[in-house]
């Protein structure tokens, strides 16, 4: 495992992270999948203990993952380990029954102490704005929770987790005004919009959290158009066999790359990412030690003609993908 600097703060983080949504398990806000489908508990403990072995450092969740269920497994398994740096996110909330989002001042301090009691910790290393928009921030309610929570100690640094398809309003916003330490944003084979925000913000000090690494799974490989999802996992609306069959063919070009690397599809998405230095951390998501295992080893280092290719693509076949991939919602 390698180790990169989260941007001009004081965290060093392993370039491979642990994205923790998915061990929140199958949960539901009313007939809203907002998770994997269910999760098994012990597993998902097995998993995140192979990725402390691996060198992982860096886990990433919310209090919205399992509705707190992701942040209580992590508390009960890694609370006490000082050389682990947790992330997690606040304003994405269940309400009577209803997704809805909260970025009142009074609300983010209280989910902050929430969130410290599931994680069995006195400080959260780095906070996240979950989905906030371009006008929450300019309200400034959610920025002076951020900036009070950091006054008091409750959190070291913290950001914003950006928009998937539009990420640069919020991203500018705090840029302009200097405000915050990082910027969780989509960044992989199909979806490259954030590539020149990247390259903007990292040049001013931002930590790069790159999510979605290999888009809910597509960029594996392991889904045909016969593949099926149950209806408590959020890909049954996302990844349709329609989707699945164009991915499969717009990606053939991407795909020769792996007899050349000698790597797996799911090794080239993630050495994509990483071959921008710029980025501090990728945070594919994780259930089992095998996919530990998966998102851990065979990395290879790009050439540049070959990420050339890719961002190419990027603004042509896939690009026209991604647009479709975006109207299913």
């Amino acid at each position: 495992m390698q180790y990169r600097k989260f941007g001009t703060t004081g965290l060093v983080v392993s370039e491979v992270g642990f994205g923790a949504w998915a061990v929140g398990g199958g949960a539901m806000v009313g007939d809203t999948a907002i998770g994997w489908g269910a999760a098994d508990d012990v597993t998902s403990v097995e998993a995140i203990h192979a990725a402390l072995n691996a060198g992982i450092t860096f886990f990433d969740t919310a209090d919205i993952y399992g509705l707190g269920h992701s942040e209580e497994l992590l508390g009960r398994t890694i609370s006490e380990d000082s050389n682990v740096v947790i992330a997690t996110k606040v304003g994405n909330v269940s309400r009577n029954n209803q997704f809805i989002t909260d970025y009142t001042k009074g609300y983010i301090l209280d989910a902050c102490e929430k969130s410290l009691q599931r994680l069995k910790r006195d400080t959260i290393d780095y906070y996240q704005l979950h989905t906030a928009k371009l006008a929450d921030l300019q309200n400034g309610a959610c920025i002076e929770a951020m900036q009070q929570l950091q006054q008091e100690g409750k959190i070291r640094y913290w950001g914003i987790s950006l928009n998937t398809f539009e990420p640069e309003p919020e991203a500018a916003y705090l840029l302009e005004h200097k405000m915050g330490n990082g910027f969780q944003l989509v960044l992989n084979l199909i979806n490259q919009k954030s590539l020149e925000l990247i390259r903007k913000s990292a040049g001013k000090g931002y930590g790069i959290i790159a999510r979605m690494p290999l888009q809910f799974g597509l960029l594996t490989g392991k889904f045909s158009a016969v593949s099926t999802f149950a209806d408590n996992d959020h890909r049954k609306k996302r990844l349709t066999s329609e989707v699945i069959t164009r991915a499969d063919e717009a990606l053939q070009p991407l795909w020769a790359m792996c007899d050349q690397y000698n790597c797996t599809k799911t090794a080239l998405a993630l050495s994509y990412i990483l071959s921008y230095s710029e980025v501090s951390t990728v945070i594919p998501g994780i259930r089992t030690p095998q996919q530990v295992a998966l998102n851990t080893t065979g990395l290879v280092k790009l050439k540049s003609s070959d990420r050339a290719l890719i961002e190419s693509m990027g603004k042509t076949t896939l690009a026209t993908l991604l647009g479709f991939i975006q109207q299913q919602g």
